[in-house]
């Protein structure tokens, strides 16, 4: 009688597959589900989360209505504020334009260094790897207070904070696009004579091109979000007057800004969502 016996894993000696036996008389395994485990341990690693962070629904039930109590304190927003408002969200619109334009063009001569199929020596690629990674792990509040330290205050410094962020996101997101691209055109090339730069300009970029422009949109999206609360490391935007009016407990103000920003979001939001749906 034939019998399909599993390979001897791990997983297999922990977990001895269910031995089912069919109407036929033979014997096969069916391997026993490991989701019980999965679920023990994340209760495990939320019980221990609770324990380290102190977290308890006892508070949360006791002051969470002082949230929706400086919500309601935002309603209705100063409108005479708004004057106040217009020229710190026009510095958070332009810092994000330049710094998601200065990130997404430094970003494509490091993604071909990046990438594997174009760059022939290992150790550069991994080497630029790693230092997108280590730039994408620093959150852009941290680096523009290091680099406020670095230029002095205001919006140059968030400005730079935004193009490093946009420079390690989109150079992981178009490497890892270049990597997958026919490479066939962009050997015809060079085998017809024609230099790397023309060869990635004419085989590969037709095929990254959408995709590319698409993530620099959504990249600028957030970075309007993100350029507006630098301005509590001093950075320069709206993140200034947001901090000095919360600090006063000026809520109707802060709604008065909040709204602003709110509106200019969805209306970036929308654009950028229509633009992306003719890119794919």
């Amino acid at each position: 009688m034939a019998s399909h016996k599993p390979k001897q894993s791990l997983r297999h000696r922990l977990l001895p597959p269910k031995e089912i036996v069919l109407p036929n008389g033979k014997k096969v395994f069916k391997q026993r589900s490991i989701t019980p485990f999965i679920v023990i341990l994340v209760l495990i690693a939320v019980y221990y989360s609770v324990e380290l962070t102190d977290f308890k629904f006892s508070t949360l039930a006791k002051r969470g209505h002082e949230f929706f109590t400086i919500l309601i304190a935002m309603v209705p927003p100063r409108w005479t504020f708004f004057d106040s408002v217009i020229q710190p969200l026009v510095d958070t619109i332009k810092m994000s334009i330049l710094g998601t334009v200065i990130g997404a063009l430094v970003a494509i001569p490091t993604a071909m260094l990046a990438s594997v199929n174009l760059t022939r020596n290992k150790a550069v690629s991994g080497v630029v790897k790693f230092l997108l990674s280590i730039i994408r792990t620093l959150p852009t509040l941290v680096s523009a207070l290091i680099l406020t330290y670095v230029f002095g205050l205001g919006t140059f410094a968030g400005t730079l904070a935004i193009a490093l962020f946009t420079f390690s996101f989109i150079g992981k997101q178009l490497y890892e696009q270049i990597e997958t691209v026919d490479m066939a055109p962009y050997e015809a090339m060079e085998s017809m004579g024609a230099n790397r730069l023309y060869s990635f300009l004419g085989a590969i970029r037709p095929q990254v091109l959408p995709s590319f422009l698409s993530v620099t949109l959504y990249t600028f999206e957030g970075n309007v979000r993100h350029a507006a609360i630098l301005g509590y490391v001093g950075a320069g935007g709206l993140g200034i007057i947001l901090n000095e009016n919360i600090a006063w407990r000026q809520y109707d103000k802060v709604g008065m800004i909040l709204l602003t920003l709110f509106v200019t979001v969805a209306i970036i939001e929308t654009i950028s969502r229509y633009l992306r749906k003719k890119l794919t």
